[in-house]
């Protein structure tokens, strides 16, 4: 998932940026959420300190403060590397700035031009969905869910474990930041997970990397995220 970001000092100006971004994430049925929307770049920069996800940012760059956008930008950087920075201003002169500050902007929009604003705002969420898509799936092992519509990809290492759900043909992923619940049985995710993931119950099925001790007596498994599993005395041996 990637996290959403928006600093405009306007308040009308920056209600329409997040507006078009929501109606935006909704008809593409993106795997984003909005995390925060300000004109403060200092509690955006403190939002992005305690984040976890990879973060699209949608940056004013005259922020009418000692911190402007493209020092923002560069700020970001420090903690979120892989982040994708759009600029939004009324000042095309500017553009050159992106370059002379080194914060490798994914792209420029101008906000004289409403109509190409939106364009501009759509094309870039979709794009960064997509480049985000592309480096998990060459860096890491992605599984890939269809929930409420959407495709939801998340790397192994965030999963915790499976757990049967109470509606029929349903389970629970159990994963770092969330909860999906989706159709499908033990039996097929057993047949298509291997190697790191291991039954132990006929209800969990269990990523044995994010395993933070194994209680045998009781039968419990707890994880690195504070979860916990039951353990059947037969899959026991197993595991």
């Amino acid at each position: 998932m990637l996290d959403i970001f928006v600093c405009e000092d306007y308040a009308v100006q920056r209600q329409n940026i997040v507006r078009i971004i929501e109606n935006t994430v909704l008809m593409e049925e993106l795997d984003t959420r909005l995390v925060l929307e300000t004109g403060d770049p200092y509690v955006l920069l403190d939002k992005v300190r305690d984040g976890q996800n990879t973060g699209i940012y949608f940056l004013d760059i005259d922020l009418n403060n000692d911190m402007n956008g493209m020092k923002l930008a560069q700020q970001i950087r420090l903690f979120d590397p892989r982040g994708f920075i759009i600029f939004i201003t009324a000042h095309s002169e500017l553009s050159y700035m992106t370059f002379s500050y080194r914060v490798e902007a994914m792209d420029f929009v101008l906000k004289d031009n409403p109509a190409e604003m939106k364009v501009k705002i759509k094309e870039c969420l979709i794009n960064a969905v997509q480049r985000h898509s592309l480096q998990m799936n060459k860096t890491h092992k992605v599984y890939n869910v269809w929930a409420g519509g959407r495709k939801i990809s998340v790397d192994y290492d965030d999963i915790f474990f499976f757990e049967t759900s109470g509606n029929i043909h349903k389970v629970i992923l159990h994963a770092r930041d969330r909860q999906i619940e989706f159709t499908s049985t033990m039996k097929e995710l057993a047949g298509a997970l291997a190697g790191d993931f291991v039954r132990c119950h006929r209800s969990f099925l269990i990523n044995k990397n994010n395993v933070k001790e194994v209680d045998v007596k009781n039968r419990m498994i707890y994880f690195t995220n504070g979860e916990s599993c039951l353990m059947s005395t037969r899959m026991m041996k197993g595991l």
